[in-house]
């Protein structure tokens, strides 16, 4: 399977969840000429109908298991909490080389699915983490440019074959992917702070706002601060109660952090302490001012 010459692609594409993640796998596949041929299956017919009218996939499946039949690449893109099922569901079909990755955004979870799921099968595996996406949802908005210069992430395991986790690496590298390797854990530590708790404060504050007396009225008067900060609150939602019920203990642990340092903050106010308070913000001024996106150049 290696992405080399002429002639080198993967013949065959199993597209398992037509949307916007696994359009754009499959679009930016097609366009590099690393695909020969994408069937793709939904449990929505009515998406990966419209996946097929779109060109994004070339033929759809009436199933999961029909999809992967003949393929050498199989992409998972359901969300999290449907992982298990649907690698059950494909086991039978799945042989030694073949390529099998998720695109989910809990890791831990998706490991302990998959040996569950795949069993001896499991070294075709290689789970994965692109680290981009929109805030709308459907195959209308895939992108062949989605994932290009953006981290994906692969946390292979132990029983990972060697010739599957070089494969997902040219194929990630191949659509614009800068590559990280992380173990699982570490990797659900990481984004559960960096992206799940984010995303969480940005539920509440809509939330708490909207809850209050004249909430309409008081959210129709936010101007760009409130609208860059609120911006990941229009997520899908069944994807993000997934996230945050798979990944819970790590997300549980960060909002615990950042309530003590809501609270310190709180106290310096309550207190009229303003040094203090001026420290406080001076620090994270600070800090956020040296940050920069997607500094991290690791590839092993």
């Amino acid at each position: 399977m290696s992405l080399d010459g002429a002639r080198a692609m993967f013949q065959q594409l199993a597209l398992i969840g037509c949307g916007l993640m696994g359009g754009s796998f499959a679009l930016a596949l097609k366009r590099a000429g690393l695909v020969g041929r994408v069937v793709g299956y939904s449990r929505s017919p009515a998406s990966s109908q419209r996946a097929l009218e779109l060109g994004v996939i070339d033929a759809q499946a009436v199933s999961a298991e029909q999809a992967v039949a003949g393929a050498d690449i199989v992409l998972i893109a359901v969300p999290v909490a449907a992982t298990e099922s649907t690698l059950a569901s494909i086991r039978g079909q799945v042989t030694s080389d073949m390529l099998v990755m998720d695109v989910g955004s809990t890791k831990g979870d998706v490991v302990q699915a998959a040996e569950r799921a795949l069993g001896e099968r499991i070294g075709s595996f290689v789970p994965a983490h692109p680290i981009t996406g929109k805030e709308v949802a459907g195959v209308e908005h895939a992108d062949a440019e989605l994932y290009q210069g953006r981290h994906v992430i692969l946390t292979p395991l132990a029983t990972t074959q060697a010739a599957q986790l070089q494969s997902a690496r040219e194929a990630w590298a191949a659509v614009g992917g800068k590559l990280v390797h992380m173990a699982p854990d570490a990797h659900d530590t990481t984004f559960a702070a960096v992206s799940h708790l984010p995303h969480l404060l940005a539920f509440a504050m809509v939330q708490g706002i909207a809850a209050q007396p004249g909430g309409e009225k008081i959210l129709a008067l936010g101007g760009p601060g409130f609208r860059d900060f609120t911006r990941i609150a229009a997520a899908d939602p069944t994807m993000w109660r997934d996230i945050f019920l798979a990944n819970k203990t790590e997300l549980l642990a960060q909002l615990r952090w950042h309530q003590q340092a809501l609270q310190a903050m709180e106290q310096s106010i309550l207190h009229d302490d303003g040094p203090t308070l001026e420290r406080q913000i001076a620090q994270a001024s600070s800090i956020r001012a040296r940050w920069r996106m997607a500094s991290i150049t690791q590839d092993d």
